[in-house]
């Protein structure tokens, strides 16, 4: 055989190499590329896209999201998707820069909330820069409609069935909406001591009343004034539970619990599910039931 039938074949196998690669690339498989910038929203793209969407999360599972900084793989990602899907207000600050170069559409599902009137409640807890929308059911739906809206205009052919699979989600979080008012209205107590200040809307909108250790920022070490007053708090209103989240250190919590007799459980935030969670078919749904589950516990609902 000679040099030039050599480099001709040569040729042609790399040819069809990358044929072959290119067809069997995530990216050429017909479906809409969806970038989500950590849990919720990706949870939310799959439920509403289903088959016609591949969902990319940027935050790997137990990661905590707030301080999330990107590899140039998924700022690429976010650069080449056609929708991405993030959650504004400086949440991800990494992720809106990345935004900032997005060829698709980039959706801040914040803005669905704006024009909502103001929950009750949210003057006094002052909520406006709490970004953990999601723990609220209703305004999850909310932006489960603002992920529909989305991938049908990136997609209209499928968009029959985006707003199928929306509306089935949304009865979801109705039914789950009616749950917890359910489960929260006969209680001996309606305050929470949680890690952090993550569950303000849940709050809000069930009428609890939410104390935390930390701030908005959960890496935050409190000041001993904040933690004398906590203790004050649990012996003036008989709390029994310190709320701790599996992605931070329960070290804080664990101190309290210990110096008034209470014990701590996990109230997750759902920002990201741990590998264990995702292994054994965890999704909001249940994660947001376990919670309910041990509110009732701590707060002596019948």
């Amino acid at each position: 055989m000679s040099l030039r039938t050599i480099a001709l074949a040569s040729l042609a196998s790399v040819a069809i190499a990358a044929v072959m690669s290119a067809c069997s690339s995530p990216t050429d498989d017909g479906r809409l590329q969806v970038v989500a910038s950590f849990y919720p929203l990706a949870e939310a793209a799959e439920r509403v896209g289903g088959s016609a969407v591949s969902v990319t999360d940027l935050t790997p599972p137990g990661v905590e999201p707030h301080d999330l900084e990107l590899t140039p793989s998924q700022i690429a990602a976010v650069a080449d998707a056609d929708v991405v899907l993030y959650l504004g207000g400086g949440f991800q600050p990494a992720v809106e820069d990345a935004v900032a170069n997005a060829s698709g559409r980039a959706i801040d599902v914040s803005a669905a909330l704006r024009t909502l009137p103001v929950p009750a409640g949210e003057e006094e807890q002052n909520l406006t820069a709490d970004p953990h929308v999601w723990l609220d059911p209703l305004l999850y739906r909310r932006i489960v409609q603002e992920i529909d809206g989305a991938l049908s205009d990136a997609s209209p052919a499928d968009a029959p069935m985006f707003h199928d699979d929306a509306h089935a989600f949304e009865a979801e979080l109705t039914d789950l909406d009616a749950a917890y008012r359910d489960g929260l209205v006969h209680c001996q107590r309606n305050v929470i001591v949680t890690s952090h200040a993550a569950f303000g809307y849940l709050s809000a909108r069930y009428g609890l009343t939410q104390d935390a250790i930390a701030g908005l920022a959960p890496d935050v070490e409190p000041p001993p004034q904040r933690l004398a007053d906590l203790k004050a708090l649990v012996d003036h209103d008989g709390v029994t539970t310190i709320f701790t989240e599996e992605l931070l250190s329960p070290d804080v919590a664990d101190t309290i619990a210990r110096e008034t007799g209470t014990t701590t459980e996990v109230l997750s935030p759902i920002e990201s599910l741990t590998p264990d969670e995702l292994s054994s078919g965890a999704d909001y749904d249940s994660v947001m039931r376990q919670n309910l589950t041990e509110l009732r516990r701590a707060l002596g609902c019948s």
